[in-house]
């Protein structure tokens, strides 16, 4: 590519200017850098994703998971079914409405909770950035979440 054509280029189509190109690639590498503590445990990112939020609320719904991971149930459910062959959740029928699929921890799912205890403060130290910063990115981030998921599909 010539000179001039790098020169005709609008200036928001130049990759430095983008917002997705960042954020894309800082999700990559920190989402490296959590597998990297995974995958000993058997766990992939997304997997950890659900384990969490069914330590802070199991039992569940799989309705309740798919809407705090932002994930549709058609990427959900085979996740769902890995952690259940690798023994850490069971999945049931609710009692009052068989559509209802339900999730619970079993005893390794509650015991993996404790080996994941220190992967977040793990990969702080990893991060050459503030604290303060990240807890500033991470807010802004929170508040574009329901922005982009209520403009665009789950997925």
């Amino acid at each position: 590519m010539s000179d001039g054509l790098v020169d005709a280029l609008p200036p928001q189509l130049r990759l430095d200017n983008q917002l997705c190109f960042p954020l894309y690639a800082a999700s990559r590498m920190i989402t490296r850098l959590y597998q990297d503590k995974l995958t000993p445990l058997g766990l992939t990112y997304p997997q950890y994703i659900v384990m969490m939020i069914l330590w802070e609320s199991a039992p569940c719904a799989v309705k309740l998971v798919s809407e705090r991971a932002l994930l549709n149930t058609n990427t959900l459910t085979p996740l769902l079914k890995r952690l259940e062959q690798q023994g850490f959740i069971i999945r049931s029928r609710a009692v009052d409405d068989e559509r209802v699929v339900m999730l619970h921890l079993s005893e390794s799912g509650l015991s993996l909770r404790d080996e994941c205890e220190c992967i977040p403060e793990a990969l702080l130290d990893k991060l050459a950035v503030e604290e303060c910063d990240l807890l500033q990115l991470k807010d802004i981030l929170t508040r574009l979440l329901p922005v982009l998921s209520g403009g665009a599909g789950r997925g």
